[in-house]
C-alpha cells in the first residue's frame, strides 16, 4: 500500500507497526521449520520479483530478509512509526476523518488503511488449569529461543501448519514428545526443492523468464479451486494423501488415528514429507483423547491419563474471524465493527464497510485463500483502495462510504458461490467459518475474477460527499 501511494504522488502518509520492526506474521513465527507452503515465485510482490529465491518453498527468515529489502529499497521505512499500536479508532462525523488513540498519543486521519493481517493475533486454547502450569509455556508464533527443549518432556497440542513444520524439528532434541491431537489434518507430499544455481541466473539476466514462471504457477494453483467445489475431483487429491499416509505410517492403529474423518479440503491442506515420520519416532506419542485439565506440571486427559511434562507448545492457530481489531474500530453510528457484525465479518470486496466512511481492510474478509497466495489478493485490494483515492481527489470530497445495499447484494452473492464447496460440507470445524456458521475468511471462487471486480474502483456502490482538498491517509 505504502508502494502504491508513493507511485501516485502521495507522500504524506504514516504506517503504523505495533512491533519496534517490520514483517508481520514472518516476523513473528520464527518457530524451527517454519516455511511458507505457497510457492516463491507468487509468494512475492509483483512488482518487485526475487530472482535469488533458494528453493522453491521459502522458508522464514528468507521471507522476512525479501520483505525488509523491498520496504527499504522502494522508500516505504521512512514512513513507518514503529513501536507504534492503534489502541483505537473513532470516526468523526463533524470533522469527515478518523480518530486514532495510538501508544504513542493520538493521531487523525483523513483515510484509514487496515492491514492488521489474518494470522497476527495467536489463539490459546479454553483448557482448565492453562494458566497454571509452572513450566515452560508458549504459542509457536511466539516461540522462545532462550528455552532449551533438550532432553525435556514436551507436549504439543494442535496439529494444523504449524505443528507440522516444527514437530520434526524438535523430535531428535526431546527425550519425550507427546503430540495431542483433536482433529487429524489431510497431509499431501511437499513438492519443494532448492532452485538451482542456473534459474537463479537466468531470472535475474532475463526477468521476463521469471515473470513467465510465476504466470505459470499462478494458472497451475488456480486449477487447484475446482477440486473445492466439486467433490469428484477431490477423489484425485484424496488417494494420494491416503497413500502418502499408508507407506509413511506402516502401523494400522496410528494410521486409523491420523486419517481423518472430513473431506479434504474442509480444513487446510498440509504439504510435508516429514510430518508422519517423525509421529513414528519411538520417542514420540500420538494423544487423540480430548484434554480434561492442565495441572502443575503434566497434562490430564478425558480418560483419566496423566502424563508429565516440562514444557507445552501451543500449535492452536491465529483468531481469524474474530478479528481483534474490530473491536477497536468504532463507525459513523458509534458501534465498534465487533458489534456491527455480531460474530459474523463482512465486507464490500473484502475493503469497505457500510458505516465506516474512509474504511479501508487490506485482507479482509472473504479474502483469505485455500489454494493461492493472499499477495495477490492483496495487491488486487491495493489497486481498488488506490481507485478509491483517485476518486476522492477527482471528486473534490473527503469522504466515501459505500452503501448498505451494494454491500448486501455482494456478501448474497458470496453465499451463493460458497454453496456446495468443501468449505461448508466437508464436514469440518475450521477456522475459514465463524460462530454463527457462515463463510468469513475465504474468497469461495478463482482469484481472476477478484482482481477483475477490484481493478476499477465502482464510485456507483459509494456515497461520496462533503467537499474539501483531501490530506493524508494512514495505515494502521
Amino acid at each position: 500500500m505504502a508502494v502504491r501511494l508513493m507511485r501516485d504522488g502521495e507522500h504524506d502518509f504514516v504506517l503504523l507497526e505495533r512491533a519496534s520492526e517490520l514483517g508481520g506474521t514472518w516476523r513473528d513465527n520464527t518457530y524451527p521449520g517454519c516455511r511458507c507452503d505457497v510457492p516463491s515465485h507468487l509468494y512475492s510482490f509483483s512488482f518487485a520479483p526475487n530472482p535469488r529465491w533458494s528453493s522453491t518453498f521459502s522458508a522464514q527468515a528468507e521471507i522476512l530478509d525479501y520483505l525488509r529489502d523491498v520496504a527499504e529499497r522502494f522508500g516505504a521505512l521512512e514512513h513507518v512509526r514503529f513501536d507504534c499500536r492503534l489502541d483505537g479508532a473513532r470516526w468523526d462525523e463533524e470533522g469527515s476523518r478518523w480518530s486514532l488513540d495510538t501508544s504513542q498519543g493520538p493521531m487523525t486521519a483523513e483515510v484509514l488503511v487496515s492491514g492488521q493481517g489474518a494470522l497476527s493475533e495467536p489463539k490459546l486454547p479454553d483448557i482448565p488449569g492453562l494458566e497454571s502450569f509452572e513450566g515452560k509455556l508458549f504459542h509457536s508464533a511466539r516461540w522462545d529461543h532462550g528455552h532449551d527443549l533438550g532432553g525435556e518432556r514436551v507436549a504439543v497440542i494442535g496439529t494444523g501448519a504449524s505443528a507440522i513444520q516444527f514437530v520434526p524439528r524438535i523430535q531428535p532434541q526431546v527425550e519425550r514428545l507427546h503430540v495431542y491431537q483433536r482433529t487429524p489434518p489431510w497431509v499431501v507430499p511437499h513438492p519443494n526443492r532448492p532452485i538451482k544455481d542456473f534459474e537463479r541466473a537466468l531470472y535475474g539476466r532475463l526477468p521476463i523468464a521469471q515473470r513467465a514462471m510465476r504466470a505459470a504457477i499462478y494458472w497451475a494453483r488456480e486449477t487447484l479451486v475446482v477440486q473445492f467445489r466439486n467433490r469428484g475431483m477431490r477423489r484425485l487429491a484424496t488417494k494420494l494423501a491416503l497413500r502418502q499416509l499408508e507407506q509413511q505410517v506402516p502401523d494400522p492403529e496410528l494410521r486409523k488415528r491420523l486419517t481423518p474423518s472430513y473431506e479434504i479440503g474442509c480444513k487446510r491442506i498440509l504439504p510435508t514429507d516429514e510430518w508422519y515420520p517423525a509421529l513414528m519416532k519411538p520417542n514420540v506419542e500420538v494423544i487423540t483423547d480430548a484434554i480434561r485439565e492442565i495441572r502443575g506440571r503434566s497434562v490430564v486427559t478425558a480418560d483419566g491419563g496423566e502424563r508429565e511434562v516440562d514444557t507445552i507448545i501451543l500449535g492452536t492457530g491465529f483468531h481469524v474471524t474474530d478479528i481483534p481489531i474490530a473491536g477497536a474500530i468504532r463507525g459513523r453510528e458509534g458501534a465498534t465493527l465487533a458489534e456491527l457484525w455480531d460474530g459474523s465479518p463482512s465486507a464490500y470486496k473484502g475493503t469497505a464497510v457500510a458505516g465506516f466512511p474512509n474504511l479501508f481492510f487490506l485482507v479482509g474478509p472473504n479474502t483469505a485463500l485455500g489454494h493461492s497466495s493472499i499477495v495477490f489478493m492483496i495487491e488486487a485490494q491495493v489497486e481498488y483502495v488506490a481507485g478509491a483515492l483517485r476518486a476522492m481527489r477527482r471528486r473534490g470530497v473527503r469522504r466515501v462510504e459505500v452503501r448498505e445495499r451494494a454491500q448486501s447484494v455482494y456478501n448474497r452473492e458470496l453465499e451463493r458461490l460458497t454453496q456446495g464447496t468443501v468449505w461448508v460440507t466437508g464436514g469440518c470445524a475450521s477456522y475459514y467459518i465463524d460462530r454463527n456458521g457462515r463463510n468469513a475468511a475465504l474468497w469461495p471462487y478463482f482469484t481472476w475474477p477478484f482482481r477483475q471486480r477490484t481493478r476499477e474502483f465502482d464510485e456507483d456502490a459509494y456515497a461520496l460527499g462533503v467537499s474539501a482538498p483531501m490530506r493524508a491517509p494512514a495505515t494502521a
